[in-house]
């Protein structure tokens, strides 16, 4: 099995000539100012299987992005939709609408669910969003390798159950920005990260008994957000600094074998 980074939080998997993609985005428009499509961004290298997207804001899934690379009824994994009313899901409804407008084959699914797709082998895990949205992370599995996805979610109690039960991990990808969100709809703010800050993701890449521990959810430009999203200012270096011999950067577009 190979993992490639797309770029944000997006991920290409390949296994036995199959491929599947974990938040994979084109369209960062909703979260950067001034930002152009595909900029940052790395396309997937052919036809996918299968999609798995963590939860329903923006910048984790496009689904033009994914009606655009998916094989015909491929299913997209998805979490619960939110509870409440428009305010309370105010960030999930475009998501939601554009799905149903792509006529996509999603599925919702339960956290410590399993399913069977190709030589792959994808487990829904539990996580907490910033935004108090529905969110789950991945487990994929292929070719006697095992990998983690962590979306954009926050440090959590769950990473001890995650590691009794699959660890330990030839690579997890977690979020390292730390983004402290100032949002009219989420009054008074919090002043805490809405994400894992790359000390937290540290420590869980530890947990979780990472070979490599793989920084994402961030940009290395740190170009302009919308206003009231406010990230760590250098997350590779404060990454590797806290993750010592298990962090491995990997640049967008580039692969990680994890074979040798």
């Amino acid at each position: 099995m190979r993992v490639r980074r797309l770029g944000w939080a997006g991920l290409e998997i390949e296994a036995a000539g199959r491929r599947l993609v974990i938040d994979y985005v084109r369209n960062l428009s909703p979260l950067f100012t001034g930002w152009k499509p595909g900029e940052g961004l790395a396309t997937p290298s052919g036809d996918v299987s299968a999609a798995l997207v963590t939860h329903l804001h923006r910048d984790h899934t496009d689904a033009a992005a994914l009606a655009d690379v998916l094989t015909p009824g491929a299913p997209v994994l998805r979490p619960a939709p939110g509870h409440g009313d428009d305010v309370d899901n105010v960030t999930t409804l475009p998501a939601e609408r554009e799905l149903v407008l792509h006529r996509l084959a999603a599925e919702v699914v339960d956290a410590w669910s399993s399913r069977e797709i190709g030589p792959f082998r994808v487990t829904a895990i539990p996580a907490v969003d910033g935004l108090g949205d529905p969110q789950v992370n991945w487990v994929v599995e292929a070719d006697g390798q095992r990998v983690f996805h962590g979306g954009d979610t926050m440090f959590h109690g769950y990473w001890w159950l995650v590691a009794r039960r699959f660890s330990p991990f030839d690579a997890v990808f977690l979020p390292a920005n730390g983004a402290v969100v100032d949002a009219p709809h989420l009054q008074p703010p919090s002043p805490l990260p809405a994400a894992m800050d790359p000390r937290q993701s540290a420590a869980a890449a530890e947990i979780l008994d990472a070979r490599y521990a793989v920084p994402m959810h961030y940009e290395v430009e740190q170009p302009d957000k919308i206003a009231g999203y406010v990230e760590v200012a250098d997350p590779e270096k404060e990454f590797r600094a806290h993750a010592g011999r298990r962090a491995y950067v990997l640049p967008v577009g580039e692969w990680l074998d994890l074979t040798t």
